[in-house]
């Protein structure tokens, strides 16, 4: 029997693994400061707008760099790009650890942003070239998706075991090896891939997306803490009006950093657009979850970060068994939406949580389970509408409307969770108390007595009501998604690498056929 030329072997699975471990290194990035905080404080003593640099300047310079990072792959090869990425994240990994100063500390962890911003799309480019057949490559992805979502739990796990054993510094030392494994094995392993005919770059496009993305994601990440405070405000509004420049340049450009061909056809905008959701879903939760462990619940923050390990081990298997369902010639649309109305089950669950730990660790399972299944699925539905050519700017278009969708999710159902509080909570607590439930501990801990225990038990209620009410929100919108995925992705099929390389062979630059 002859071997089919377009599956993959041995060495393309080894690489994935090589990919898999900057990739989880980038994604435990987002969340490794979590226990570091304190400590870094003590020994830099930041100002307290340096210490929200320290901790946001990673996301806010991954998020703005990426479209730019996914477009320049495609030019100059993703293969050199992440071998570039990897070295600059080892880089200021040790700048970082070794930091004398707040402000190195923030320099390092802006360059860890933008090689983040270069590993992220250039591994799921390369996940794309590697595997042509589509039912390994559904495999793949969803191993990418898996570990991509892991690490982000598995980060403040990791910081809180390093800085209690050793410095904090320990947690920036702990991406050396493996960037060195795969500067190493990367040449030896991964193939070169690039757009053979990419025109000039649009630099004009750089500072137009970062415009865009920067003030928005700033925005939505802050109103969840603040309110709808007029700054915040003004500047989603300010990064939205960016927004509509960078469109413009992209539809008029000779050469645009995106090509408008890729939303020209019927699969890859609904699948963005569907992704982006659930990344809504999957970020709209963590905002209570955190605090319902560790305020509500009582647990430290090394245990509440323990336990929310458990829901990962569904997520584990999510993604493996959905895409072997696709595989067996379930509709994907079908699975799509069960994926949806799985993780609005999920919230459901969230919604009858009391003070049961395993309640809420069950529906976080379930939620995120679902989440990973549907975002598995649309990335290699959207990755493999494209051609391969175009795999880098479509990578990054999915992983940029990942950050907007776990921003928006904070911010909306955020916003819903704080004003069932506020309604929630008595008339006479004192004004701090009634705006957050940090804000009520800390009026309770210096009342006397019983005066102190009943304000905090009322907060503690208020703030469980209003994580009902963000959850039934969050269930309402997921079965919205179900929906639109029954109509949206009907009848949509992965076609085979050969209609895409045709269909890449017939885009100009400007991505017109």
């Amino acid at each position: 029997m002859t071997p089919n030329p377009n599956r993959a072997g041995r060495r393309e699975w080894t690489a994935l693994v090589v990919l898999m471990l900057p990739l989880l290194l980038v994604s435990m990035d987002v969340s490794v400061l979590y226990f570091a905080v304190p400590e870094i404080g003590a020994d830099l003593e930041p100002t307290g707008t340096q210490q929200l640099w320290i901790f946001d300047i990673y996301g806010f310079v991954l998020a703005g760099l990426l479209m730019t990072m996914g477009a320049l792959g495609d030019r100059i090869g993703r293969r050199r790009l992440l071998l570039c990425g990897a070295a600059a994240f080892g880089a200021a990994s040790v700048l970082a650890a070794y930091a004398q100063s707040a402000e190195t500390l923030i320099v390092a962890r802006a360059v860890l942003g933008i090689g983040g911003a270069t590993l992220m799309p250039s591994t799921m480019a390369l996940v794309r070239t590697m595997f042509t057949d589509p039912g390994q490559r559904a495999k793949a992805i969803g191993l990418w998706s898996g570990v991509m979502t892991g690490g982000i739990a598995l980060g403040s796990v990791m910081s809180g075991l390093l800085v209690e054993h050793f410095w904090w510094g320990s947690v920036f030392l702990v991406n050396l090896p493996a960037m060195v494994l795969l500067l190493v094995l990367g040449p030896l392993l991964l193939p070169e891939s690039r757009d053979p005919s990419p025109g000039r770059f649009d630099w004009p496009s750089v500072p137009l997306s970062m415009a865009a993305v920067l003030p928005v994601v700033y925005g939505l990440k802050e109103l969840p803490s603040e309110g709808w405070n007029v700054r915040y405000v003004l500047s989603i509004t300010v990064g939205l009006l960016f927004a509509v420049l960078f469109v413009h340049r992209q539809r008029t450009a000779r050469s645009p950093m995106i090509p408008p061909a890729l939303f020209r056809g019927h699969v890859f905008s609904p699948a963005l657009a569907l992704n982006t959701l659930s990344a809504f879903g999957m970020m709209g939760s963590a905002i209570f979850t955190t605090q319902y462990l560790q305020s509500v619940l009582g647990k430290s923050a090394l245990e509440a970060a323990l336990w929310s390990l458990l829901p990962s081990v569904l997520i584990g298997v999510a993604a493996p068994v959905a895409a072997s369902i696709v595989q067996r010639g379930a509709e994907r649309a079908h699975v799509v939406t069960a994926g949806f109305v799985i993780s609005a089950c999920g919230y459901g669950l969230l919604a009858l949580a009391g003070t049961s730990l395993w309640l809420v660790l069950a529906a976080c399972g379930v939620m995120a389970s679902g989440i990973v299944v549907v975002m598995s699925l649309l990335t290699d539905l959207a990755l493999g509408s494209v051609p391969v050519d175009r795999a880098g700017s479509a990578s990054s278009l999915l992983e940029t409307g990942t950050e907007f969708g776990g921003a928006l999710g904070m911010a909306a159902l955020g916003s819903i969770g704080a004003a069932v509080y506020r309604h929630a909570m008595p008339g006479s607590a004192p004004e701090p108390a009634r705006e957050t439930l940090g804000g009520a501990l800390a009026v309770a801990a210096e009342l006397p007595g019983r005066a102190g225990d009943a304000l905090a038990a009322a907060a503690r209620e208020a703030f469980t009501e209003g994580m009902r009410g963000a959850a039934i929100a969050g269930a309402l919108l997921l079965l919205l998604a179900a929906g639109i995925a029954v109509a949206g992705l009907r009848n949509v099929r992965v076609r085979p690498d050969t209609e895409n390389a045709g269909q890449a062979e017939n885009l100009s630059p400007s991505g017109v056929r």
